[in-house]
């Protein structure tokens, strides 16, 4: 028995093909931290300096035959602290070959960082399936881009696959502008059943279809993920919309869903209304951004608005909606008490939907931060939007067009200049009361644990005793006889 699983066993990687290895492990008796003790024990942050780490990978350059990358150079000169992660490894758009890769790994070896940014790089498949196997033995990074390296090969995504299931430290992945067809898609869902990640960007992925069915099974068990970011993917009506309904049905930990530039439209709407009926992951953030829906898909979301308690940001905007829409969200929005920021930028609205938005913020506690930016918002709405502020306390910030359109009148520019001008002198109140009470209650949350603590030091104190475990105090000696006391 070796103690490998069958899946370390069978697990194919490019650069084990060549005969090679690049970590070498110690006898067994010798190994008695574990893995994770291994690693800090390579590396040792007293031992090197980095103009060690300089001359060990211009030397691993060297011994493998590449030229050393002068960015690279450069970035690692940059550092200035060797027992902190680094900010950056920034190898956007470089060429990764297999060889260039290994002379990578007396930097990965010695310095660990935030960001490996593989972002356009021309990242050749055994060179990957190297370079994610270092990383996960050196737990290089906590956040990795690999947007638009679209050559990483069967093997280099297996590599990943594998890094993302066993890494204690990567919480972020952006894969981003890579068609996930076929076994791209396949790798990376079964990686999401039990990887750590925490935020996982894949805009510009081709996703529609099979591979989101692929990818929402697996999402559906994941118990980790908080932010899931799907923009420009064609996810269409149907099947796709129908997916991110059962996503939000069943998973248990999504904060965020990003679905902007799609084409969910009115009828997808519904399948996703339909799961944020059920949903119970406390979804707080749904961007639905330019996504073809209208006024009409406005019945699907007035009927579940009210009873979201957790839904903090939702963005409609590029959608058209209309002054109909705004209508129909209306009450919907007056009933929840939980949406703070809301953006119907660019929705098609006039003066009529603003005079109906600034009913709802005439009755808000909640909402804090609202776009109507690229709307025909003139003066009627602008004043509308005004008076309702005078009322509103909790509104920090309302996103307004700043140049006048469409009014001819001087009078009437000059008017929206004030009412432009004395929104934002609102909003600034509000912002400076929210702040004043802010700070009221840190001092006063700040003065009741000081309070606490004194008062767990004064019963400390009131309990203490001088004797020693149980043993009964010594009793007191006989009092002397008065000098005046007459003996018998």
């Amino acid at each position: 028995m070796t103690g490998h699983t069958e899946e370390e066993a069978t697990r194919p990687f490019g650069k084990k093909c060549r005969g090679e290895k690049r970590v070498s492990f110690p006898p067994d008796e010798e190994m008695v931290s574990g893995f994770a003790e291994s690693r800090d024990t390579l590396r040792d942050g007293d031992s090197l300096t980095l103009a060690e780490i300089i001359l060990a990978y211009k030397q691993s350059c060297l011994k493998h035959g590449v030229e050393p990358n002068p960015k690279t150079l450069h970035q690692i000169q940059e550092i200035t602290c060797l027992s902190s992660r680094a900010k950056c490894l920034d190898l956007k758009g470089v060429h990764l070959d297999y060889r260039s890769c290994e002379s990578l790994e007396e930097i990965l070896k010695s310095v660990q960082f935030n960001l490996i940014n593989l972002q356009g790089a021309e990242l050749e498949e055994n060179g990957a399936s190297s370079l994610m196997e270092m990383m996960l033995y050196y737990e290089s990074a906590t956040h990795l881009d690999i947007s638009s390296s679209s050559s990483m090969g069967v093997s280099g995504w297996q590599a990943l696959s594998w890094l993302l299931r066993q890494s204690g430290c990567l919480w972020r992945l952006d894969a981003c502008n890579i068609p996930l067809l076929e076994f791209p898609a396949q790798a990376l869902s079964k990686a999401l059943l039990s990887s750590r990640l925490t935020v996982l960007h894949l805009e510009n992925t081709c996703l529609s279809g099979k591979p989101l069915f692929t990818l929402v099974g697996a999402l559906k068990k994941n118990a980790a993920l908080q932010e899931l970011y799907l923009c420009d993917n064609e996810l269409n009506s149907y099947q796709d919309a129908m997916q991110l309904g059962e996503l939000l049905k069943y998973n248990r930990t999504l904060r965020t869903i990003d679905l902007g530039n799609n084409a969910v439209s009115d009828s997808g709407l519904e399948e996703l209304c339909d799961g944020l009926r059920v949903e119970k992951s406390g979804l707080r953030t749904l961007v639905l951004s330019n996504n073809q829906i209208t006024h009409h898909g406005m019945t699907h979301l007035k009927s579940v608005l009210p009873f979201l308690r957790t839904l903090e940001t939702l963005d409609l905007s590029k959608n058209n909606l209309e002054n109909q829409g705004v209508h129909m969200l209306k009450e919907p929005l007056m009933m929840n008490r939980s949406i703070t920021q809301l953006s119907l930028a660019a929705v098609g609205i006039t003066c009529e939907g603003a005079v109906v938005l600034a009913e709802v913020l005439a009755e808000s506690r909640v909402l804090q931060t609202v776009d109507v930016r690229q709307n025909r918002v003139l003066t009627a709405g602008l004043m509308a939007l005004a008076l309702a502020l005078r009322i509103n306390h909790s509104v920090l910030r309302l996103d307004l067009d700043q140049n006048p359109k469409e009014e001819k009148d001087e009078f009437l520019i000059e008017i929206q200049k004030t009412l432009l001008s004395r929104i934002s002198e609102l909003c600034a109140a509000n912002a400076a009361a929210s702040a004043a009470v802010a700070a009221a209650a840190a001092a006063a949350v700040a003065a009741a644990e000081a309070a606490s603590e004194i008062d767990a030091q004064t019963v400390s104190l009131s309990s203490f005793s001088p004797c020693d475990g149980d043993e009964t105090p010594a009793p007191l000696p006989p009092a002397p006889c008065d000098a005046t006391q007459t003996a018998d």
